[in-house]
């Protein structure tokens, strides 16, 4: 039977239908979810040549009764069902024309159609095609042999559309977009969306996800319930972020615009809001009722209660998005970009370092415009600017300059105070116990090269304890080696200066040597004969057990490492320089004799001279006083009580025997590591 719709098919053509095939199946899927499907499948079968003669859309939903039908296809812009499933795509709340949707790609539709009614099941066909979409013909209609409700809409004479038109990426991920938020809500009711059997993944456009219960009273003191649930999407999934409104059903009666619309970072989410509250709330299809379904509410006290307590649930969310996600993204990208200042690779400089990325975070967090906009050159300067003054008193004249860029909140303004103040407070904690350990493991190593002298190695104790401690020659260097033959030595050096991979092999029959300590220095310095080129400073030590004296037999083991690196060509470039250092507790006359001779040179400790290679030899005590020197100001400051090293040590039963160097030697290490 050949039924009419209120409409004419000039007037379906220009009342906005989809404007491609992905929103056309999507408004037809919607329809089966609008009639309680929990299950719908897109099928359908191709050729060798990738063409199909029809797609089915089948759904378990409730089917469309017989005698409604004149109220469902015969009405147009039109529903029985007002507070159907809201679409998340094109033209949002007109219902009525979904079932129009498949003239956008298909010449005829078809509705086979089974629905329960009177506890018989019952099945027909409507028929619509797309030259005559203002009539629709019934057919069929009998008794089912199916004991299932549901519909399959078979879409046939097919145009512009293949087989992969519904099996690519690109389409599976515009279903994911458009039912993802769906088929989350309501995973627990086992709600599915399939193409050929095969669900829609739509978990990884979801990387963050929670659901919060919130009790809140009404005027009457009256408690209600709200089920919220957070969806932090991977990339935009529309145009604007809501709060969605649902009913028991989780249908939607109405959205409200989140505080984070206009925001400078890819903070892209959704929260829904599910109540039986809203289930007396009648949706509208006018979009302005619907964002102001609050205003004049009787219940605004408790709209404004909901509301608070959303706002400052979403503003952690975002504050912990952009901790653990953007603001990382933001330091990366500015060490990519190479706009961070120089730091040197040592403890002091890392932990300045760290304290500038850590208010760099934090200030992202509080207000991520501050960095939206910059140019490469204007992001250097502004983080140069930033560790200047954290190197300074003047740390919190940083929020007067932020304050000068954009407009701050009550709230942002004392959480950045807060930062400021803490970052300052952990750097200076920081700086502190770095000393204090530095000058426990001197206190230790004076321990182990006089008192335990006559029990200390080289192997064992010295060198395993200066391994830890290397800070002790110079904090610009890098720990290449530690009794490790020259083969081995090569290996890390040319690792570290020239990140070469490949095992590299020396020529010189001396490479079996093993000096005890091998450090290196990858940022250059400048060259004080040619200002065109820098220098690459490396540092090569040979500690001997404290009952050694350093005489000519050491310097001359010393010497044939100068000798060796001098003749290897992988080391002798005119670009480096080497210094030698020989350690132990005393020096005798043949050294004392080279300080006299070296000493127009300027520089303490020098026994040895050539080019760009320098010998030093040089006693504990001298070493530990340049510690000393150095951090005299701190340790100071830091009243540190060096008898207290010597008492812990005795309560600790520490003999003068070998067992003792060992603890001793363990204890410099574990504090090294700290």
């Amino acid at each position: 039977m050949k039924n009419k719709a209120n409409i004419s098919d000039s007037s379906i053509e220009s009342a906005g239908l989809p404007k491609d095939y992905k929103q056309a199946v999507s408004e037809l899927i919607w329809n089966g979810y609008d009639a309680k499907a929990t299950k719908i499948d897109i099928r359908f079968e191709s050729n060798e040549v990738d063409h199909i003669t029809k797609l089915v859309i089948a759904d378990n939903g409730e089917g469309i009764e017989f005698e409604n039908l004149s109220q469902t296809f015969g009405k147009f812009l039109d529903s029985v069902k007002r507070n159907s499933f809201q679409r998340s795509s094109y033209n949002r709340g007109k219902k009525g024309k979904g079932r129009f949707a498949f003239s956008t790609f298909a010449g005829k539709a078809t509705w086979h159609t089974v629905y329960k009614k009177d506890n018989k099941f019952l099945e027909y066909d409507i028929v619509i095609s797309k030259t005559k979409k203002d009539e629709f013909e019934d057919q069929n209609k009998k008794v089912s042999k199916s004991k299932q409700t549901g519909t399959e809409v078979i879409l046939e004479q097919l145009f512009e559309v293949t087989a992969y038109s519904f099996s690519n990426q690109e389409f599976k991920d515009y279903l994911a977009k458009e039912f993802g938020w769906f088929l989350f809500l309501n995973k627990d009711a086992g709600y599915t969306l399939e193409i050929n059997g095969e669900p829609i993944e739509y978990d990884y456009l979801i990387p963050d996800n929670d659901k919060k219960e919130l009790i809140i009273k009404d005027e009457e003191q009256k408690e209600h319930k709200f089920l919220i649930t957070y969806l932090r999407w991977s990339h935009s999934i529309g145009d604007k972020y809501y709060y969605y409104f649902l009913n028991q059903e989780k249908r939607e009666v109405a959205k409200k615009l989140t505080s984070y619309n206009n925001n400078a970072i890819d903070f892209h989410h959704s929260v829904f809001i599910e109540s039986d509250f809203f289930n007396a709330f009648e949706l509208s299809s006018d979009e302005s009722e619907r964002n102001d379904l609050f205003s004049g509410n009787k219940n605004n006290k408790l709209f404004k209660a909901l509301m608070n307590d959303l706002n400052e649930y979403l503003f952690r969310k975002q504050k912990d998005f952009i901790r653990g996600n953007a603001a990382e993204e933001l330091v990366q990208r500015f060490e990519a970009k190479g706009v961070f200042p120089k730091f040197a690779n040592n403890k002091y400089d890392l932990e300045r370092k760290k304290d500038l990325i850590n208010v760099v975070k934090e200030l992202y967090c509080v207000q991520p415009k501050v960095f939206k906009g910059l140019r490469a050159e204007q992001e250097k300067t502004f983080l140069g600017f930033l560790n200047l003054l954290l190197d300074t008193d003047e740390r919190e004249n940083i929020l007067e300059i932020v304050e000068g860029i954009v407009q701050l909140s009550k709230e942002e303004r004392s959480e950045l105070v807060s930062v400021l103040r803490k970052s300052s407070f952990s750097k200076i904690l920081a700086t502190i116990k770095l000393i204090e350990n530095r000058a426990k493991v001197v206190a230790l190593l004076k321990t182990l090269v006089f008192e335990l002298k006559k029990f200390t190695t080289e192997r064992n104790h010295i060198q395993k304890a200066i391994e830890e401690s290397y800070w002790l020659f110079g904090e610009q260097y890098h720990l290449a080696s530690a009794d490790q033959n020259f083969q081995q030595l090569l290996g890390e050096y040319l690792h570290i200066i020239d990140d070469v991979k490949e095992p590299q092999k020396l020529k010189s029959y001396d490479w079996k040597k093993r000096p005890d300590i091998f450090m290196c220095r990858k940022r250059n310095i400048p060259d004080t004969h040619d200002s065109e080129y820098e220098l690459e400073e490396n540092i090569m030590v040979e500690l001997k057990r404290p009952t050694v004296t350093i005489g000519k037999e050491q310097f001359r083991q010393i010497d044939d490492y100068l000798d060796f690196i001098m003749k290897e060509e992988q080391f002798n470039s005119q670009t480096r320089r080497w210094k030698f250092y020989v350690i132990s507790n005393k020096v005798d006359d043949y050294i004392e004799k080279q300080y006299e001779a070296f000493k127009d040179k300027g520089k303490r400790f020098l026994v040895h001279q050539a080019g760009k290679y320098e010998i030093y030899a040089m006693t504990w005590d001298d070493l530990f006083r340049t510690f000393e020197i150095k951090h005299s100001y701190l340790l100071e400051k830091l009243e540190f009580d060096k008898n207290a090293i010597k008492e812990e040590l005795q309560l600790k039963g520490v003999k003068l025997d070998v067992a003792s160097s060992n603890g001793v030697t363990k204890q410099i290490i574990d504090i090294s590591e700290k």
